[in-house]
């Protein structure tokens, strides 16, 4: 293949991953990132294995493993083992090992660089800018559906193999413990998200310190352009049940290397892979907290799932 130049807009973990393997082969590649440093610190960083395939190293930062959910209705608690066990580290800290896998393979990441319109004299462009796309907007496309996730931390020591959750309109409120603490948050469309969090904050008698909040996207968004496309929270994809987006993202990162130049072909794979997983798991969702809340004798009180496809 003849090296291309490409650029990619945004230095989060899907950006950094792309800029990883492009310029191992060959390819010259400029990250533009924003802010003055790399690292997601909105993120519980809960990844399924998978993880590993993607980026092997990643294996020194585990704090804790997990292998179940239990989630509380308010008249029936359910326990989901995953096929998968699933794995905490930092998404900060993720980020960081990927920079610098990225810049072992000859790409540049340009930090404090604002794009207030898309550069030019490159090859190829792909929007990794997380929620708020600028190259999404740029190209006139509509936004995804958004959720509110506000996450905040316990010092407390806790290293159970389970985390909990307490499902609410649209979401459902989080505990997992992480090791060295525990970390309680709260992701749903309504806006009264912080209100709820504070309610139940008040009811377990606790108080979080180091809250961040971010908007996690919803709905597959991806462009007819032959030059320029999206991929990651970009182009809204993330898991409908729990607003993970890391491990969707890595998977259209790899759809998008697979078929790279082409990005028209990569958009027909993307939405052929994505969209009915999508609509699925919408459906799976909807029927569970429909269950849960109105019907909770009907659901097991032990199911099996795989965590990053449930259908």
């Amino acid at each position: 293949m003849i090296p291309k130049k490409i650029a990619i807009i945004g230095g989060g973990i899907c950006g950094l991953y792309l800029a990883w393997k492009l310029s191992s082969k060959g390819h010259k590649v400029t990250v533009f990132e924003k802010k003055d440093k790399i690292g997601k610190r909105a993120c519980s960083g809960l990844f399924s294995e998978r993880i590993f395939e993607f980026i092997p190293e990643s294996r020194k930062l585990v704090e804790n493993e997990i292998s179940s959910v239990l989630i509380n209705f308010p008249k029936k608690t359910l326990k989901i083992n995953f096929s998968r066990k699933f794995f905490l580290m930092s998404h900060f800290d993720l980020d960081n090992l990927v920079a610098e896998l990225a810049g072992n393979g000859k790409a540049e990441i340009a930090l404090n660089h604002s794009i207030s319109v898309l550069p030019r004299g490159f090859d190829n462009i792909i929007g990794c800018d997380g929620p708020d796309s600028f190259v999404r907007r740029n190209l006139g496309l509509k936004n995804p559906l958004y959720r509110l996730a506000i996450q905040g931390f316990i010092p407390e020591k806790d290293s159970s193999d389970f985390v909990e959750t307490w499902p609410i309109e649209d979401g459902f409120i989080w505990k997992i413990p992480r090791g060295k603490e525990i970390e309680y948050g709260i992701i749903s469309r309504t806006q009264k998200s912080k209100l709820l969090l504070d309610e139940f904050l008040k009811e377990k008698k606790l108080k979080l310190d180091r809250i961040e909040a971010g908007l996690v996207p919803n709905g597959l968004i991806i462009p007819f352009h032959p030059s320029i496309t999206l991929c990651g929270d970009a182009a809204g994809l993330c898991k409908p049940w729990s607003g993970g987006g890391v491990i969707w993202g890595l998977t259209a990162a790899d759809i998008l290397l697979k078929n790279f130049p082409d990005f028209v072909k990569y958009r027909k794979e993307l939405k052929s892979f994505f969209l009915p997983r999508i609509f699925l798991s919408e459906i799976a969702t909807k029927a569970a907290y429909f269950l849960g809340f109105k019907v909770p004798w009907l659901l097991p009180e032990n199911l099996k799932i795989e965590g990053d496809f449930l259908v």
